[in-house]
């Protein structure tokens, strides 16, 4: 069973919309991206990249450095992503504010907090198809909210698109 949308304070989360990955239509007056990335098949496959999504492996792969509080993504608790290295690392605090553990569908989301160049929220969510086929969706709202973010224009959108592409690929190692 997947926990309830809002976790933890909603005052500390930088945007209203708490818990929206997880319905369509995302809201209004945002960026919306959704990336859907075949990465495997069966069930084997289906848990062995959920496992994988969920104890930030992924994340890892992709070449981002993570800083959570928990081993696992867990509704409430904090994770500081880092992109890029040394001095230049980019620091982008988070909040997990929702997670899902079904028979077919594993995944979490995590929204923007204070310091994060961007406003929103983003999910990763792993689904096993009925023809067997696992997928992994990307999904996220967001909007600049620093000036470095307002500064990389139409470049902050193509990042993202190619960071969730990545995901997908990096999980076929595991399925």
């Amino acid at each position: 069973m997947g926990s309830p949308d809002a976790s933890g304070p909603a005052s500390r989360l930088t945007y209203p919309e708490v818990g929206a990955t997880r319905r369509w239509p995302l809201p209004a007056g945002y960026r919306h991206l959704r990336v859907r990335t075949h990465v495997g098949y069966g069930r084997a496959a289906f848990k062995a990249v959920g496992r994988a999504v969920m104890d930030w492996r992924m994340h890892r792969a992709v070449g981002v450095a993570i800083r959570a509080a928990d081993p696992v993504a867990t509704p409430g608790r904090p994770v500081v992503v880092g992109l890029g290295a040394g001095p230049l690392r980019l620091r982008a605090p988070c909040e997990v504010v929702w997670t899902v553990a079904e028979d077919t569908r594993t995944g979490f989301a995590y929204g923007t907090l204070p310091g994060h160049p961007e406003r929103g929220e983003e999910s990763f969510v792993v689904c096993l198809e009925p023809d067997g086929s696992v997928v992994l969706t990307v999904t996220a709202f967001s909007r600049p909210d620093s000036w470095f973010s307002r500064a990389g224009g139409p470049l902050v959108p193509r990042f993202q698109r190619a960071y969730a592409r990545r995901c997908g690929r990096v999980l076929r190692r595991w399925a």
